[in-house]
């Protein structure tokens, strides 16, 4: 009895002993706190690209940090009522065996670590601490939080590419009025001759070119733009009866083509007429299209030599391949050439719009997108690029131009899905792939809208601004202001302002074309930022009389903390 009595007391002993010891180990941390000199940078916390990122230090001072004591230590983001806890770092005391940064006792040390928080609107209003976790053994407490930074700057938040700020490029028809269709034919003359041959006006060529005027006279879809008359002599003799000689060829042909349209009773129709005394272009393009022997050193005795003569003199001391040109080459430059122009007249619009609503599928798909640029309201151009789809469907146009109506009414959804069809059939269209990157945007997809605009080069569109704003929302300042075109736009100012260019930015926003609600805001930001009070509630005014949910972010955004407590600031945002 004595013996167990004596154990059980001595088990209560030591385990007493034990809790004294944990105790008195537990209460000695506790007299740790906090670390001290705590600061990071930037602070306010800023959002680059859709990221708040800071570098948070502090101290541990000399005989403060415990040697077998584990600190743990989160940043906290604390914004309406919500918290988001970033990653952790921990430090430990000399004898701690843990993973974790050792902090001296004796000496202290450094609190070195970054926070990171994924961007949402909610933290407009935020404040960062620190949340330390002490412990020993099994045994652990908490710091009071302690606050590190106060409040956000957001203002990169307001790059867009909605379609106010970003223009979707078009892809236009290529319809056209009037389309001209020219028809030639050649009467061939004899050496030294100009009289015509009656083989010559009954060839095929000026047989089917008589045709083609009788048509054009008669058909009131077509009109004879231009009837002219060329007359050429070869390149051989001398060049005075050479020009004499082109001349009277020239002149034998238009006389017969009087005779031609008097016959057929076609009036108001001249004849232009010209002639070209030694025709080395018709010899030089003839030469390129042969097989003669010398073939090349002939065509550098042209590129070498100007003067006629010489030319002629240097081509026969070529005796083999001369003979060869006199059969083959020459005889065919001894003519006159008719040239007819004809002028094919399109549907005038009032027919392109009856049509359109009576039997759309006699439109060309050039008529029908033609079509869209007569109609009035965006329904009705929607409309008509839906019919298009419908009778085109390989055609991209009308994808991808009913798919920048659909980014107009904000649908941007079904407009990535339009540009992604457009997209099947042209993958290598710069505009298509302009509008794809621009959507890609809208929806926060960087790295699709940076593959899209990549292949964007020769769009119709302004690509600068585009490339610019991606920047902007990537957080790269530096390219975004390397980008941006020369068009004033609210991005390209914003672009100023995160540089601190104020006054660029103020010179830019004036001279936006259409102004809104963001280009007041901005304004009213620029001086806030240069302690301009006229400027930020004139322009905020503004902003919130254009869009009224500016009211709510002014209040919250740390841009205006210096006017928060003004009156006329409070009566702005109320």
């Amino acid at each position: 009895m004595y013996n167990t009595n004596f154990t059980l007391m001595k088990k209560v002993l030591m385990m007493a002993t034990a809790a004294f010891m944990l105790a008195v180990s537990l209460n000695s941390c506790k007299d740790m706190g906090a670390p001290t000199e705590i600061s990071c940078n930037p602070n306010p916390l800023t959002v680059v690209g859709n990221t708040v990122k800071t570098d948070i230090s502090a101290t541990f001072p000399e005989k403060y940090f415990k040697k077998k004591a584990t600190m743990v230590v989160k940043p906290v983001l604390k914004y309406e009522g919500q918290e988001t806890i970033g990653d952790s770092a921990i430090f430990i005391g000399e004898k701690v065996t843990e993973n974790g940064k050792t902090v001296s006792y004796k000496n202290g040390g450094k609190l070195q670590m970054t926070a990171s928080f994924d961007y949402v609107p909610e933290m407009a209003k935020c404040e960062l601490f620190l949340r330390c976790r002490i412990s020993v053994g099994k045994k652990s407490y908490y710091v009071p939080d302690v606050k590190v930074a106060d409040g956000l700057i957001a203002i990169s938040k307001l790059a867009s590419a909605k379609a106010d700020e970003l223009k979707p490029a078009v892809t236009p028809d290529k319809f056209q009025r009037i389309i001209q269709e020219m028809q030639e034919a050649d009467i061939k003359f004899l050496i030294n001759q100009a009289n015509l041959r009656s083989s010559e006006t009954k060839s095929e060529g000026v047989k089917n070119l008589s045709a083609a005027i009788k048509e054009a006279n008669e058909n009131e879809r077509k009109a004879i733009n231009e009837l002219k008359i060329s007359g050429y002599a070869s390149p051989d003799g001398a060049e005075d009866l050479n020009a004499n000689l082109a001349e009277r060829r020239q002149k034998a042909s238009s006389s017969y083509m009087q005779k031609q349209l008097k016959r057929q009773k076609i009036k108001d129709v001249e004849i232009a007429s010209e002639f070209t005394a030694e025709d080395w272009d018709g010899f030089k393009k003839m030469m390129e299209a042969s097989n003669i022997q010398d073939k090349d050193l002939i065509l550098r005795v042209l590129s070498m030599y100007s003067d006629p003569e010489q030319r002629e003199r240097e081509i026969k001391n070529l005796s083999a391949a001369y003979q060869t040109i006199a059969e083959e080459i020459l005889p065919a430059l001894r003519r006159s050439r008719i040239q007819l122009t004809i002028d094919l007249i399109g549907k005038s619009d009032a027919e392109i719009l009856a049509l359109l609503k009576e039997d759309p599928k006699q439109l060309s798909v050039e008529e029908i997108l033609f079509a869209a640029t007569l109609v009035k309201t965006p329904a009705e151009k929607a409309a008509v690029y839906e019919k298009t789809i419908e009778l085109y469907p390989a055609d991209y146009r009308a994808y991808n131009n009913l798919g920048l109506m659909k980014y107009q009414e904000g649908n941007v959804a079904e407009a990535t899905r339009l540009y992604g069809k457009a997209l099947s059939i042209a993958p290598s269209n710069p505009d298509v792939n302009y509008n794809a990157g621009v959507a890609a945007m809208a929806q926060g997809d960087l790295k699709k809208a940076e593959e899209y605009l990549g292949k964007a080069a020769g769009t119709s569109a302004d690509l600068g601004n585009a490339m610019g704003t991606l920047y902007l929302m990537q957080g790269n300042y530096a390219k975004a202001k390397t980008s941006f075109s020369k068009t004033p736009s609210n991005n390209a100012a914003l672009q100023q302002i995160l540089n601190e260019d104020y006054s660029g930015a103020r010179a830019t926003l004036a001279a936006v074309a259409n102004p809104n609600a963001t280009t007041a805001y901005l304004q009213a930001v620029v001086g806030a930022r240069t302690n301009d009070r006229n400027a930020v509630y004139n322009n905020l005014k503004v902003a919130v009389s254009k869009n009224a949910d500016l009211k709510a972010k002014a209040a919250k955004d740390i841009e205006f903390a210096k006017f928060v407590e003004d009156a006329e600031f409070q009566t702005i945002i109320k």
